[in-house]
């Protein structure tokens, strides 16, 4: 029940987020790239993930500027304001495949996603 709490006074705290469903990348390799901009102002979040060479930063770039988009079009915010005050990414399907193996076995392959969020807000 707490964590619902949690949920709402963070929801009146940001001013617009973006969210992504059904990505294909696990949540632990997206993890990584969105802790390393969290916190931080949005001009040099975006020049963090324009020059880093994972692939989780191509996608987050794409979403940090939906959500820079968002607090423009529907809050009227200046953008040098703005703060990447929050995220989190979870578990989406995991896609389940098989790969033959020796003397007629399979091994399970797991193909994860991942749902991403990303807020922004003022401080």
């Amino acid at each position: 029940m707490s964590g619902k709490n949690n949920n709402n006074e963070n929801d009146r705290k940001y001013l617009a987020r973006a969210t992504l469903n059904q990505v294909r990348i696990a949540p632990r390799k997206a993890r990584l790239v969105l802790n390393m901009i969290k916190g931080k102002q949005v001009e040099p979040a975006l020049h963090i993930l324009r020059l880093s060479p994972r692939k989780g930063a191509r996608i987050l770039h794409k979403l940090l500027t939906s959500a820079i988009a968002n607090a423009r079009e529907h809050k009227g915010a200046n953008v040098d304001d703005l703060w990447v005050t929050g995220g989190w990414v979870n578990m989406g399907r995991t896609m389940k495949r098989y790969m033959p193996r020796a003397q007629g076995r399979a091994t399970p392959i797991r193909k994860r996603s991942s749902r991403i969020t990303v807020i922004v807000g003022e401080r």
